[in-house]
C-alpha cells in the first residue's frame, strides 16, 4: 500500500515521453515526471520515490528528498504567504502548505518555524502545523532518567526552553540550567533529567550522573593542557564562565575536576587549576 508523504519503493509499469508510470497498487498508477526519472530506467525496475498529492488531488512521485516526512517535526522556512496560509521550503519543487488555522502565530516571510507534518484528513494532502502541542505526548513517556535524546527547541517561556523530544514528547530545559545560546529551531542532544508524577518531562543538556565523568574529565584535562597547563577558571567561577571554556555545566565540571584531583593529575589553588 502506497504511503502518502513518505518514501516508497515502486515498480515502473510504463514509460511515456512526459514521464514514468509507477505501479501504485490499489492507488492506481502514480506519475513520476520525466525530469525526476533516471535516464536509463526500464519497465520492471524498482525506484525509491516520495509520494504526495498535488493541488488537483492527483498522486505524484518524485525522486527529490524532502527535508521532512509525514509524522515528523522539522524547522522550515517560509517562502510565500497567501490569504489562506503560508508555504514552506521543504526541499521539493512544490512547497509545503500551512493553513492559517494551523498557525500558532501568524507566519512571516523569510522566518523559520518548527512544524509538524501530517496528512490532512480533509484534503489528503501533506500539510504542516505550528500548533505542536496537539501532536506531542499522545502516549505516556517511556524514557529513563539520564537517557540521551534528540531535541528540537521550539519555544521560549519565562521558565526556560520547550523542546520536542525524539519526535514524540515535549520537555522543559529550565533557564537556570542553560549555559549556552539556544535558538528556536535548533537541534541538539540532551538528557532526561526527571519525569514528574504528572508526566511532564524535565531536560538537561549535560548528563547529570557519573556515567560520563571519565570522558568529561579527560576532555577537561585536554583543554587545560591546550591553555598551557593552567586556567584561571575553577569550581568557584560563574557557571557561564565555566561553560564558555569547557562546554559543560558547573555541576558536571566540579565532578570532572574532583575526579582529576583524586587521580593527582591537577592541583588547585586560588589562582586556578594547574596540570601536574
Amino acid at each position: 500500500m502506497v504511503q502518502i508523504g513518505k518514501t516508497n519503493t515502486l515498480t515502473i509499469k510504463g514509460i511515456q515521453a512526459y514521464g514514468v508510470h509507477l505501479d501504485g497498487g490499489e492507488s492506481g498508477d502514480i506519475l513520476l515526471m520525466k525530469k525526476y526519472a533516471h535516464e536509463n530506467c526500464q519497465p520492471g525496475d524498482e525506484v525509491e520515490v516520495f509520494v504526495y498529492v498535488d493541488r488537483e488531488g492527483h498522486l505524484l512521485a518524485t525522486t527529490q528528498k524532502p527535508y521532512v516526512t509525514v509524522d515528523h517535526f522539522a524547522t522550515l522556512r517560509v517562502v510565500a504567504n497567501t490569504s489562506s496560509g503560508a508555504y514552506l521550503d521543504w526541499g521539493l519543487e512544490n512547497d509545503l502548505f500551512v493553513p492559517k488555522s494551523e498557525q500558532l502565530d501568524t507566519m512571516e516571510d523569510g522566518k523559520s518555524y518548527v512544524v509538524f507534518v501530517f496528512l490532512s484528513e480533509k484534503t489528503n494532502r501533506v500539510t504542516a502545523s505550528s500548533k505542536l502541542d496537539k501532536f506531542l505526548g499522545l502516549h505516556p513517556p517511556d524514557f529513563t532518567e539520564d537517557e540521551e535524546v534528540d531535541l528540537i527547541i521550539f519555544d521560549k517561556t519565562d521558565l526556560g526552553y520547550r523542546a520536542v523530544i525524539n519526535q514524540s514528547h515535549v520537555g522543559m530545559i529550565y533557564e537556570n540550567e542553560v549555559f549556552q545560546k539556544l535558538l528556536i529551531g535548533q537541534q541538539l542532544k540532551g538528557y532526561i533529567k526527571k519525569i514528574r508524577e504528572d508526566l511532564k518531562i524535565d531536560l538537561i543538556l549535560q548528563q547529570s550522573g557519573y556515567q560520563r565523568v571519565d570522558d568529561i574529565a579527560q576532555a577537561t584535562l585536554n583543554i587545560i593542557k591546550d591553555h598551557g597547563g593552567k586556567v584561571t577558571v575553577t569550581d568557584k567561577s560563574p557557571p557561564e564562565e565555566i561553560y564558555a571554556l569547557f562546554g559543560v555545566s558547573k555541576k558536571v565540571f566540579k565532578k570532572a575536576i574532583g575526579a582529576l584531583y583524586k587521580k593527582r593529575l591537577i592541583t588547585i589553588d586560588k589562582e586556578g587549576i594547574n596540570v601536574k
